[in-house]
């Protein structure tokens, strides 16, 4: 693999042939030379590219890692989104409060997101009408969000064969979609669209 002479990024040079055809009116000349039929031989194996020292390590815990580890790591990232959202009360915090979001801050608009930490907040405290009123898209996916976690961890960590949601591309071309004009009417300065400022 190391030391030998590579022309392109994916196939090895092919080895020098100790006796080259005389030139003759059937020769190939020029930068498309090595594409004349014959020029690779037939049944080049290629080596396997051999992982870095990280990935060989990440590899090795995921094997050594019971089935539960990674659905409890994910948990643990929820948990500790939730967390913070719960400690740091955003429905009370100043505007410009850190971490605050850099568009809002330098032009005033509220970006796709904005509004998402307060919605949790008021999710957690059992007030589905101000989640919504803060971000109606990211309450009306939590449902569908949650189920995904559920069963694919289920699947992972304990075998079970939940049923599936199945989400198509154009399913989430529309979602993402409905998100873009979503954050678009929120910032119109008209009303009822300022309804949505938050």
């Amino acid at each position: 693999m190391y030391g030998e002479r590579v022309t392109s990024v994916d196939r090895p040079a092919a080895a020098p042939d100790p006796h080259p055809p005389a030139a003759g009116p059937h020769a190939h000349h020029g930068p498309h030379a090595e594409h004349a039929p014959g020029a690779w031989p037939a049944g080049v194996a290629y080596p396997p590219v051999e992982p870095d020292r990280f990935t060989r390590l990440v590899l090795r815990l995921h094997a050594r890692a019971p089935r539960w580890a990674v659905p409890l790591a994910a948990l643990g990232c929820v948990g500790l989104g939730m967390a913070y959202a719960l400690l740091s009360d955003p429905t009370h915090s100043d505007p410009d409060a850190r971490p605050t979001c850099l568009l809002k801050l330098t032009t005033g608009l509220d970006c796709p997101g904005c509004g998402g930490t307060r919605a949790l907040w008021y999710v957690l405290h059992a007030d589905l009408p101000a989640a919504a009123r803060h971000h109606f898209l990211f309450v009306f996916s939590l449902p569908f969000l949650a189920w995904l976690f559920v069963s694919w961890a289920g699947n992972r960590a304990f075998g079970w064969r939940l049923p599936e949601l199945r989400i198509s591309p154009k399913v989430i071309g529309g979602f993402l979609a409905l998100w873009l004009a979503f954050s678009v009417a929120r910032n119109l300065p008209w009303a009822p669209f300022t309804s949505l400022y938050v």
